[in-house]
């Protein structure tokens, strides 16, 4: 069983030698957590991402950029520190399973599994392209001033659907990170752990945004154009199809009051689809059309209007009729509803994000105090649904990256 190396580049590899390597001690000694050679490599790889001419080109690799900054690794790091009698020590052998639909996510799993000292494997998707390979590019580069330790700790490989080779890299893990849909989780799972391993997963979520009415009323013209970019970003990144782009718009507040702001963000929605001059393509206008005309058909939305192919609105009957599956890039469901405790009910386990805009901070607080852990694990502003965290679907990812060893005598 081989598979090809993307990172570091090299030959086709056998699945029992990439393990031998891993997992032998390093020149300069087995990685820590925070360890020094991980970070001076993160460091070097962001500014790459960085680099004006990369960000430009994919204004996603900037988030992870920053993601990566020193002074956010050092902030990251700093949630783990322990007691007197405990040590911290890294969790083992990772081996990342990411989608092929969002193509960054790999990089922050595999990041703060680095960081907490752990050798990995990450599973690229033949299908990821754009965006990764300029990822996997940076990281190759970086590997010039790199510590030793980094090469043979760290890969990145490409396989297709070969069961025996997920199987035989999920025997030998210590942790299993899964990302995509519940398929993808469950045919994974089909593969067996070793029985001290366990799975970290992420699979099917929904993500909402919502409006305060009187908060858009509020705002100035320069803070609700600022409130469509930030929508814009939070949704087209990705073709919605990330677990945190919004697929639902809620507008909280009086319903009379509401069309007027509807109308206006709307129409500011569509000058900034307009402006970054984003393209639907053929089929994906068509899956849109079929997707919106079928949440019609079912009874779940009373009108359905279309600014081009770049932007569809959906009146839903009633805000719990809140469709959860994927519609096609910059389709929107919407409803007016009379306050958050309203939302709170029809929230749902899987469901994700919150983007939220004209909300102060006590109502937001009491708002997420009342669903009680019952669902949505991240509260943002608009702008900010894409922005990757430490703390993930309600996951302390550098805690669970690590371990603790007790010491008492």
């Amino acid at each position: 069983m081989s598979v090809e190396q993307r990172f570091p580049a090299g030959p086709a590899v056998e699945v029992d030698a990439l393990l031998a390597e891993i997992t032998a001690e390093p020149e300069g000694g087995y990685l820590s957590v925070g360890d020094e050679r991980v970070v001076q490599f993160l460091v070097k790889f962001a500014r790459k991402l960085l680099a004006p001419a990369t960000a430009r080109r994919y204004p996603e690799l900037a988030s992870l950029g920053f993601f990566l900054r020193k002074g956010e690794i050092a902030k990251a790091l700093s949630t783990l520190e322990t007691s007197g009698d405990q040590l911290r020590f890294p969790r083992g052998v990772v081996f990342h399973v990411p989608p092929a639909n969002v193509d960054t996510i790999f990089v922050y799993s595999w990041a703060l599994s680095a960081l907490a000292g752990n050798p990995n494997v990450v599973r690229i998707s033949p299908r990821s392209q754009g965006a990764a390979q300029a990822v996997i590019e940076a990281l190759n580069e970086s590997l010039a001033e790199a510590h030793p330790a980094i090469a043979q700790t760290q890969r990145m490989i490409t396989y297709g659907r070969d069961e025996a080779v997920t199987s035989a890299l999920s025997a030998a893990c210590d942790l299993r990170v899964i990302w995509g849909g519940d398929r993808s989780v469950a045919e994974v799972r089909k593969s067996a752990l070793a029985p001290h391993a366990r799975d970290l997963t992420f699979p099917d979520r929904a993500s909402f945004a919502a409006v305060s009415v009187a908060g858009w009323e509020a705002a100035t013209p320069e803070q609700r154009r600022d409130a469509a970019i930030g929508f814009y970003n939070d949704s087209y990144w990705f073709d919605q199809a990330a677990c945190s782009s919004p697929r639902t718009l809620f507008w909280v507040g009086d319903d009379e009051r509401a069309k007027p702001a509807r109308e206006e963000f709307r129409t500011l929605l569509a000058e900034v689809v307009a402006s970054k001059q984003f393209v639907v393509e053929p089929a994906m206008a068509v899956q849109k059309r079929v997707s919106a005309y079928g949440v019609a058909a079912e009874g779940h939305a009373t009108e359905i209007r279309f600014e081009g192919n770049a932007v569809a609105t959906l009146e839903l009957v009633e805000a719990a009729d809140v469709p959860r599956e994927w519609l096609g890039v910059g389709t929107f469901p919407q409803a007016t509803i009379s306050d958050l405790a309203e939302f709170g009910r029809i929230v749902q386990r899987k469901d994700q994000t919150l983007s939220v805009f004209g909300f102060d901070r006590d109502e937001v607080m009491t708002f997420t105090r009342r669903l009680a852990g019952r669902g949505i694990d991240r509260v943002v502003p608009f702008g900010s649904a894409l922005s990757f965290a430490a703390v993930w679907d309600g996951y302390d990812l550098l805690s669970e990256f690590s371990r603790i060893t007790t010491v008492t005598v």
